[in-house]
């Protein structure tokens, strides 16, 4: 039966991954289509972890159906780390990913120094953490290579720049100034570097979880050149919900919903977690939610792989070469 002609129209927008995913599948395929040869990328799988599987299974089919040859190499995790030696060696493999956690302790961060910088399609080793959290987005001199970002975190930028959240009025690494978000999640795969990358873009952002809140910004009137972090005792989630702009939640488990109470009318509502962190009656707070990311961050994936094909193109280019690309094209985003 059609809406009568008084019935206001729904106030909230569910915007799905698949949706924002195409958008940037588009620059994926015109960088695939500039190339040689499809690039070479070989996932590692060393656990029986279901959500590991899944995502190599994601992996497989988003490079098919997009012309990137992919490898599945399931290997013991006791050999795991000679079979990534290998990898890096091998002139045929252009990207490596493994499929974490493999031991859930300190071994795996070694397991991520070790593959090498050229072939970090994750953005997982010790260079790129730290030029994301120094906000060094170049690894040369020309600024013509991009530094590598993690997969999920990136995905998040890329959707809240979707939606608009990002102001393109404002100076690239500028556009979320005047911007509040809550982060519900600071483990150091996701919750930590998205609050540290949306912090450099200047956004205000609150990382909530179960020790507290801290704040992230680049100090007053975004002078700063990378983020600080300002522990906030006492504060607490219903302290900085009600305040945002954007509430994103990647808490694991199906026991925590975020308290419909707490968002603001109007706020932009994204959900990272396995499970379901907004129960459906979000829909009547939020002016837009996305309730996976899962399909943004595969194509993240491939966009990394590309730019660091491209990286390694540039790295063994003469400088003349360079110089004339980035004379002939823009300062690219994240």
């Amino acid at each position: 039966m059609a809406a009568s002609a008084d019935e206001a129209p729904a106030s909230c927008k569910v915007v799905l991954a698949g949706t924002i995913a195409k958008t940037i599948l588009q620059e994926v395929s015109d960088g695939l289509a500039k190339l040689p040869k499809p690039p070479l990328l070989v996932g590692f799988l060393a656990n029986a972890d279901p959500a590991a599987r899944m995502y190599a299974d994601w992996t497989a089919k988003t490079c098919k159906e997009n012309g990137f040859a992919f490898e599945l190499r399931e290997v013991d995790r006791e050999e795991l780390e000679d079979h990534i030696i290998a990898a890096n060696q091998d002139k045929a493999v252009d990207g490596i990913i493994v499929y974490y956690p493999i031991f859930g302790n300190r071994q795996d961060q070694y397991l991520q120094q070790i593959t090498d910088v050229s072939k970090d399609v994750e953005g997982l080793c010790h260079r790129y953490i730290f030029n994301m959290y120094q906000n060094i987005r170049f690894l040369d001199e020309q600024k013509m290579q991009k530094s590598i970002l993690p997969c999920t975190p990136l995905a998040i930028v890329k959707i809240l720049e979707h939606l608009h959240i990002y102001n393109p009025i404002l100076p690239y690494g500028n556009r979320l100034f005047g911007r509040t978000l809550t982060v519900i999640n600071r483990s150091e795969v996701v919750g930590r570097p998205l609050a540290a990358l949306l912090a450099n873009d200047g956004a205000c952002v609150y990382s909530v979880d179960i020790d507290g809140v801290q704040q992230f910004t680049r100090g007053e009137g975004i002078r700063k050149r990378r983020h600080e972090v300002v522990e906030k005792p006492g504060l607490k989630l219903d302290d900085v919900a009600p305040i945002s702009d954007v509430v994103i939640s990647g808490v694991p488990g199906d026991k925590f919903k975020v308290p419909m109470r707490l968002l603001r009318d109007g706020a932009v509502c994204i959900n990272f977690s396995s499970q379901k962190n907004f129960g459906p009656e979000v829909k009547e707070k939020a002016s837009i939610y996305v309730p996976a990311i899962g399909k943004v961050t595969i194509v993240v994936l491939l966009r990394n792989l590309l730019r660091i094909v491209q990286n390694r193109a540039d790295s063994q280019a003469p400088s003349a070469t360079v110089l004339e690309r980035k004379e002939t094209s823009s300062v690219a985003p994240l």
